[in-house]
This record gives C-alpha cells, structure tokens and sequence, in this order.
C-alpha cells in the first residue's frame, strides 16, 4: 500500500476543499501548523499524515473532520 492510498479520502478532500474555498495551501498550512512543504507532502504522497494533524487542517479549513473523511458517492 503507498502513502497516497494511506493519505485518502483525507488528502482528496483537503485538496478539493482548498479549490473549492479558493485558498491558498500555504496559508491553510499555516493555520493548520504545518509548513507548506508538509502539507504538499501529505496532499502527493510523499508523507503521511499525522493523526494529530487531520483536526488542526479541518480548523484551518473551517470544516468539520467527518466532511475530510466523506467519501464520495459515485453516480449509478
């Protein structure tokens, strides 16, 4: 199993939200207490993320933890 598989639905829903939202990865970084360079780890595989971290990036996101751990439901 690689890091990305590890990382999902999380990272998929981190970085649609930041799309959706318009913002910047940095500064959600930031507010989440994560260098940039750590959270584009985290959103590319390169790194896993902490348990620890997924409340602090729902905060900076203003999002609540069940909606970075949804997944999406496939049209049938």
């Amino acid at each position: 199993m690689s890091i990305k598989q590890i990382n999902e639905p999380v990272a998929g829903n981190i970085e649609r939200i930041i799309g959706e939202k318009g913002l910047k990865k940095c500064v959600v970084a930031l507010k989440a207490g994560l260098t940039g360079q750590e959270l584009s780890d985290v959103l590319n595989g390169r790194r896993i993320i902490k348990v620890n971290e997924v409340p602090r990036v729902a905060k900076a996101l203003d999002v609540s933890l069940s909606e970075l751990f949804a997944l999406e439901m496939e049209a049938v």
